[in-house]
């Protein structure tokens, strides 16, 4: 059992750590030797973890979007709190997420446009990677609506609204370099506010 923990936690730190090295280099420019070297490992040992740099920068993906729906989770099962500050504070976490990995989010880019030229579906990518996510804002919206708090609404499209609206977010950080990102946050708000069963 304690190998197994060990082997976990091995993975994690080489994880967290490869994520600053593809923020840092760009997808293209990092080899398994600057992992290796950023994590204080050798090669051979990172073959153990990993095949590839590219299920390196997968699995950077997953922890950071699992490091995500962990905070979202602690919102959601914060039974103090209404469906509509619940709603707020997962919007507020999941726009402070993408700022706070900024870096990351540009090299994501570059790789689904590699995908894309490779005549790779790059949506079909990222829903994958997002659909717990939308799953989670989803419990939130069906629990405000069966609670009152919202109008009956067709949740499918309100999901597909705030959901846009991050990534409209994450295309003014990435692509605009926009670091001032506070319209987009007052027109999650506004939306938020036009559900609410007032």
């Amino acid at each position: 059992m304690a190998i197994v923990v060990e082997h976990d936690k091995r993975v994690r730190e080489i994880l967290a750590k490869s994520l600053d090295v593809f923020a840092d280099e760009g997808y293209e420019d990092v080899t398994f030797q600057k992992i290796a070297d950023r994590c204080g490992i050798t090669r051979t040992t990172l073959y153990i973890y990993f095949n590839n740099k590219r299920e390196i920068f997968l699995g950077s993906l997953k922890q950071l979007l699992s490091d995500m729906e962990i905070s979202l989770k602690e919102i959601i099962n914060n039974k103090d709190l209404t469906s509509e500050q619940q709603i707020r504070m997962m919007m507020e976490t999941i726009i402070d997420h993408c700022e706070e990995n900024i870096k990351m989010f540009d090299v994501l880019l570059n790789y689904l446009s590699q995908m894309k030229k490779a005549g790779v579906d790059p949506n079909e990518k990222v829903r994958r990677r997002v659909v717990r996510l939308r799953h989670l804002m989803s419990t939130v919206i069906i629990r405000g609506i069966q609670n009152k708090e919202f109008k009956e609404i067709n949740v499918h499209i309100i999901n597909e609204l705030l959901y846009g609206l991050v990534e409209s977010a994450i295309f003014r950080i990435t692509v605009l370099n926009q670091a001032d990102i506070s319209e987009v946050k007052t027109i999650i708000n506004q939306s938020i506010d036009g559900i609410l069963l007032k």
